[in-house]
């Protein structure tokens, strides 16, 4: 009697809300936003060679560029044309998802999509929406495409 007292005055413990958490790394969705982070990191280092190991070579970088006067701006580069602005002993961008980034998947392809910071020497650069498109080529997933927006207003400070 007293333990099911006991039992009844117990709050119950609520479920973790879905999408609250990045999946864990063993996980499908872990081994599609693993070349993303290796990306990140590679950028931050100013890696050329490890940014273009994540990549597709017929993919392309595209960005959509909000000033802040009210302009706007897309260009695109292929991947080796991005690459080859990193250099490494230079100022540290450091990009990083600022929420839980959506992870989607349909055989050999795959779509991860987030807000997003770049910071530079750390002070916030710019934010935005990274989109990355992926595909699953001999059992790895690589990048193909990645669009992002790119503003500097609107950006909370890390």
């Amino acid at each position: 009697m007293i333990l099911l007292a006991l039992l009844l005055q117990t709050t119950p413990v609520q479920p973790i809300v879905k999408g609250t958490a990045l999946p864990p790394p063993a996980s499908e969705e872990g081994q599609v936003l693993a070349p993303v982070q290796r990306m990140f990191d590679a950028l931050a280092a100013g890696d050329g060679a490890a940014f273009l190991a994540q990549v597709r070579s017929d993919g392309r970088a595209t960005v959509a560029v909000e000033r802040s006067d009210g302009t706007r701006a897309v260009t695109t580069r292929d991947w080796p044309a991005f690459a080859a602005q990193l250099k490494p002993g230079g100022p540290r961008a450091v990009e990083r998802f600022t929420g839980q980034p959506a992870i989607e998947i349909d055989g050999d392809i795959a779509m991860v999509w987030g807000p997003y910071d770049v910071t530079v020497a750390g002070r916030l650069a710019h934010c935005g929406t990274d989109h990355f498109s992926l595909v699953r080529d001999a059992g790895s997933w690589k990048i193909l495409n990645a669009t992002w927006t790119q503003r500097t207003t609107g950006c909370v400070a890390p």
